[in-house]
C-alpha cells in the first residue's frame, strides 16, 4: 500500500461522505492510463484548461457524462462536485480534491461504484503532450465487487471509457497518438 495507495487529501479539503479505499471491498487497484500525444497544437496547460473546464468535451458520453452537482460553471475547483452519470444505475458522485494548472483529482463519495481517488494529468515532455489518468480505487462494496471480480463486460466497459477519453484528448489537443496508449495495473490484496 506505500506504494500503491493514493495520494494524500491536501488538509483544506472536506472529508465529508468520501469513500476511502479502506471503506471499499475486494483488492485495490492503481490503474495508469498513458497517452503520448505527437505534435500537438496545444500545450498542456491549455488541454487541461479545456478538460477541467467541461470533462465532458472528451468524455465518452456514451459511456460517462459529467454533470456539476456544486460549484461554478465553466471552470474546476477545489470543493467542487460532479455526479458521473453511466447507463443504468451506476451514477457516480465525485469532489474534486486538487487542481493545478496541468491536473486535477477526484475522490469518490458515498454510493460511488469505487472507493477511492482518480487524477488526470498533462505535461509538456519533448515536444509531445503526456495525458495520463491515474486512479486508486476498490470496489465501493460488496455488490459493486462481485460484478467487477465476475462480469468482464465491467472491466471492458471501464477499459473503453478511459482509452476512449485519451483518444478524444489527443483529437482535442492537435495532435495523434503514438501507437497505443500504456496502460499500467497493480493489484493490491488486502488482509481480511
Amino acid at each position: 500500500m506505500e506504494e500503491d495507495g493514493p495520494p494524500p487529501l491536501p488538509a483544506d479539503v472536506s472529508r465529508d461522505r468520501i469513500q476511502y479505499p479502506e471503506d471499499g471491498v475486494g483488492p485495490l487497484f492503481h490503474r495508469r492510463y498513458t497517452a503520448w500525444v505527437l505534435k500537438p497544437s496545444s500545450p498542456a496547460a491549455d488541454v487541461m484548461r479545456r478538460v477541467s473546464s467541461d470533462p465532458d468535451e472528451v468524455a465518452p458520453t456514451e459511456f460517462a457524462r459529467f454533470t456539476k452537482v456544486y460549484g461554478e460553471e465553466g471552470r474546476m475547483a477545489v470543493g467542487d462536485e460532479y455526479t458521473v452519470r453511466m447507463p443504468g444505475p451506476w451514477n457516480g458522485p465525485v469532489r474534486v480534491v486538487h487542481v493545478t494548472r496541468t491536473s486535477f483529482r477526484l475522490a469518490t463519495l458515498d454510493t460511488h461504484l469505487e472507493a477511492g481517488q482518480i487524477e488526470f494529468r498533462a505535461a509538456d515532455e519533448g515536444g509531445a503532450l503526456v495525458f495520463t489518468i491515474e486512479s486508486w480505487a476498490r470496489s465501493g462494496d460488496r455488490l459493486s465487487n462481485v460484478l467487477y471480480q465476475t462480469v468482464p463486460l465491467a472491466k471492458e466497459v471501464q477499459l473503453h471509457m478511459w482509452t476512449s477519453f485519451l483518444e478524444n484528448v489527443a483529437h482535442l489537443a492537435g495532435g495523434r497518438l503514438r501507437g497505443g496508449l500504456d496502460i499500467d495495473t497493480h493489484r493490491v490484496d488486502q488482509p481480511t
